[in-house]
């Protein structure tokens, strides 16, 4: 009897507490009762926040595992940090398994929404708008999961980020998909990381649409596998206003998709409209780097059948007149450095630089038409994307 009494003490134990529901309302003291919450949230409980505009004085953390925090509607539950103090993000998540959906962040002095180290992370119908459109000063990164494996964005738009609306990095296991990047330097960034899926987005009005990056000097390298695939890239045409020294403060103006220093990344059944320097653009890291890791050209990428219409007709370009003069008043829709290895389906039209070195800018080019072969096999598409199980989390 006495076993029995302690083998039922033990499994009511182990048994998992009874998920609960936090409820917070925007009004007086919501700053430190929403922090609050995600504070004292057990793994498993709901966070929900109600209707309405919640003025924010500071940034917000959550360090708890298994929780998901619910808004009413990407315009119905707003956090505004206008008045924040300090520089930090708005919200900032250091858990696995989180879920973040249906609310907006406004104007948040640092980045929108970051997740570091967060594997297995959703943001399903996440806002994060910079109210007073392209500025140098608005934060870097509306949407921000780094370091991690498994990460689901679904159905988010960012407006204003003076470096990257949504950006991945280091990460593994990704897709990027049903999203509006809006006037922000880089629309969509996938940078130092493999196996991602960026899909069924709309990039526009931004300085460059969709950019594939792999930079030296970073935790994580060797970026690669990536499929960008039916996405609305149209009329990016934004003047680049990164601060000066950021990365994407080099990013002409007029790119749609582009791809640098990075492996196995295939473009295809994209709508391409209106970009005025380059559709498609695939080219060599071009700065002084020490990493005896690194590898600086692309290599394997593939441009598979897209739609072009209206694209290099004013590039931001050395010896614009000159190259537009040359190619009869528009480039070719697919700007290749000549660095590397690219192939591209039969009637692709493009234009080469021709450089024979990285690093030798566009004084050693010697522009012509592209020339590069078919692809030889069908691309790889094995280990690409999120995990299945965080489509799961979507319903309801």
């Amino acid at each position: 009897m006495f076993r029995m009494t302690i083998a039922a003490a033990l499994l009511a134990t182990a048994a998992p507490a009874l998920a609960e529901t936090h409820v917070v309302t925007p009004g007086d003291g919501a700053q430190e009762r929403l922090q609050e919450a995600l504070i004292m949230a057990q793994p498993g409980d709901e966070i929900v926040l109600e209707a309405g505009r919640y003025a924010m004085s500071d940034g917000l953390s959550l360090d708890v595992e298994d929780v998901t925090v619910r808004g009413a509607g990407m315009d119905g539950t707003v956090l505004d940090f206008t008045g924040q103090q300090g520089a930090g993000e708005g919200l900032l998540v250091t858990s696995d398994n989180v879920t973040l959906r249906d609310f907006a962040l406004e104007n948040p002095k640092g980045d929108g929404v970051k997740s570091k180290g967060a594997d297995n992370i959703v943001y399903h119908r996440i806002r994060v708008t910079w109210t007073r459109g392209p500025h140098p000063e608005n934060g870097a990164y509306g949407i921000y999961p780094v370091e991690s494996t498994g990460i689901l964005v679904d159905g988010v738009k960012v407006t204003g980020a003076s470096d990257a609306g949504i950006y991945v990095g280091q990460s593994d296991r990704i897709t990027v998909r049903n999203s509006i990047a809006e006037a922000n330097v880089a629309g969509i960034e996938i940078e130092n990381s493999r196996n991602a899926l960026v899909a069924h987005n709309v990039a526009t009005r931004n300085t460059g649409g969709i950019l594939v990056f792999d930079l030296p000097s970073l935790p994580v390298m060797g970026g690669g596998n990536v499929i960008i695939e039916n996405n609305l890239v149209v009329a990016n045409d934004t003047p680049n206003f990164a601060p000066p020294g950021n990365i994407v403060a080099g990013v002409r103006r007029g790119t749609g998709i582009m791809v640098m220093a990075n492996e196995k990344v295939l473009i295809e059944n994209n709508i391409l409209s209106g970009n005025p320097t380059a559709p498609v653009m695939v080219i060599a890291y071009v700065q002084p780097y020490e990493d005896a890791r690194y590898n600086p050209l692309p290599r394997e990428v593939v441009v598979g059948t897209n739609s072009y219409d209206g694209g290099g007709y004013d590039p931001q370009l050395d010896g614009a007149e000159m190259l537009l003069a040359a190619f009869g008043g528009e480039l070719p829709p697919v700007l290749w450095d000549g660095l590397g290895s690219l192939a591209a389906v039969e009637g692709t039209a493009g234009w080469s630089l021709n450089l024979a070195e990285a690093g030798k800018g566009l004084g050693a080019a010697q522009p012509g038409p592209l020339v590069v072969t078919a692809p030889a096999s069908a691309f790889d598409r094995s280990g690409i994307g999120a995990p299945a199980a965080l489509e799961a989390r979507l319903g309801g």
